[in-house]
This record gives structure tokens, sequence and C-alpha cells, in this order.
């Protein structure tokens, strides 16, 4: 029992120390900023051009072009953010693990009492809570956008296409959390960032595969933009995604060496 009590403080003190980094932060805090008010402005900058009749942003919208209302805004936000939410999460990642092999500070890590897997699950939690803020953030931002726009309260229908905003941005998160070990293994952020360009050209050659609907990797995208070609179980193998890297990163952690 006093072993659970040592891990259960360590961890409590590694979610501290961490959160207050990731508060400290610039990256964090550009990256939210990218992902939160980003999204936001470029799903108006494409709802303009499309408005104007622009070629090349219709023929990118595909279908959604003509969509009106909340169903078209929430469709752009969906596709800006299964786009470019995994590498956004992923540069994240590779921050959180990779800066204190890139920075030189994971030599100190060694003299803290708190046990080195801790400080790796106490990253990934951090992670995990502010991916959610994130969610949300955007979430009240898109609502807020279609209000000024005029679209008015929604019916459940439009709140069940709203919701999938938050869900999509949560499981790109999950999705990413292999950055975290591999940036750890390669020691740095730029074997993170390969690592989520990777995970994104594996979604991209799945999806064109028709495969991409039982693909950890793929599934959220897929059923973000179309819901009823994703059966509800895929979704439910997403979570295996960083219950199985951050177990890996956590054992990584606890397996680090000083030797260079």
């Amino acid at each position: 029992m006093s072993g659970i009590r040592v891990h259960a403080a360590g961890l409590r003190a590694a979610i501290v120390v961490e959160t207050r980094k990731a508060l400290a932060s610039r990256v964090m805090a550009s990256t939210t900023v990218i992902l939160v008010v980003g999204v936001g402005v470029l799903a108006l900058g494409m709802l303009g051009a499309a408005a104007s009749g622009d070629d090349q942003v219709l023929a990118k919208l595909g279908p959604l072009a003509g969509v009106p209302g909340w169903a078209g805004l929430v469709g752009i936000v969906l596709q800006i953010t299964s786009a470019g939410g995994v590498l956004a999460f992923g540069v994240a990642l590779s921050w959180l693990f990779g800066r204190e092999f890139a920075d030189g500070t994971v030599a100190a890590l060694f003299g803290l009492p708190v046990p080195r897997r801790s400080i790796a699950l106490g990253k990934l939690a951090v992670f995990l809570a502010w991916s959610a803020l994130v969610a949300i953030a955007l979430t009240g931002v898109v609502a807020f956008v279609g209000l000024v726009l005029g679209y008015g309260e929604t019916d459940a229908a439009g709140f069940r296409e709203l919701a999938r905003i938050p869900v999509l941005v949560v499981l790109s998160a999950l999705i990413a959390v292999p950055a975290a070990w591999v940036a750890t293994i390669g020691r740095g952020l730029l074997p993170g960032i390969a690592a989520t360009v990777g995970i994104i050209v594996v979604a991209q050659v799945a999806a064109l595969a028709e495969v991409g609907a039982w693909v950890p990797f793929v599934a959220p995208a897929l059923w973000a933009i179309a819901p009823e070609t994703v059966p509800m179980m895929a979704l439910l193998g997403v979570p295996a995604v960083p219950i199985l890297f951050g177990a890996l990163c956590a054992f990584a952690w606890s397996r680090l060496q000083l030797d260079r």
C-alpha cells in the first residue's frame, strides 16, 4: 500500500510540475491559438471565399460547398481539424517529451525523487487535459461564429453536428500519442514530429485504399466528415493507440540511461 501511495504522490507531483511547464510554454500557447482561433478564422475565410464563387475553394470543399447554415460551417471546421489537428497535437507532444533531451534538462530529472515513468505519465495526463480544453474552446468559437453569421439557435440535429467537433479534437489527440514515444526513443523533437507526419501519411494512404474505417489513425476523421461510413465499433479501437504507446513511453522513460 505504501508503494501505491508513493507512486500516486509521484504522479501528482509530476502533473503539477508539467502543468506549470505547459502554462509557461510558448509552444503550447501558440499551438492552442492555432487550433482554436486559427481554425475559426480559416473556416470563416473559406466560407467567404465559397460565397464569392472561388473555384479553388469550391473544389476543395466538394459537396460541402452547397451546404448552408450550421451543417456547412461545422463541415468545414471538421475538414480543417481532421487535416491539421493530428499535426498540431504531434508537435505539442514532441515538445513535451523531446525538449527534455533537446534542452539538456533530462539529466536533472534523474536527481528527482519522482520516478521517471511517473514523469512520462504526468506529461501525458497534462497533454490529454489540454486537448480536452482545446476541444471545448474550439467548439465555443465555432458556436460563436455561427451565431455571428446569423445561423440562429441550432436544433437537435445541428447540436449533433456541433458535438462532432470536440469528439474529433480529442480523438485526434489520442492518435497522436505515438509521437511521444518516438520523441523519447529518438531523444529529441524532430523524431516526434517525423512520427506525426508518418501517422498522417498512413492515414492518407489508408483512406485512399478505402480501408480506413477500421484503422485507428483514420477512423476519427472519416467518422467526423461522414459518420455513416464508419461503424461505432471502429472508433472503440482508437483508445488502444494511446494505451499502447503511453505504456511504451512510460517503460522507455523508466529505462532511460544517460549514455549520451
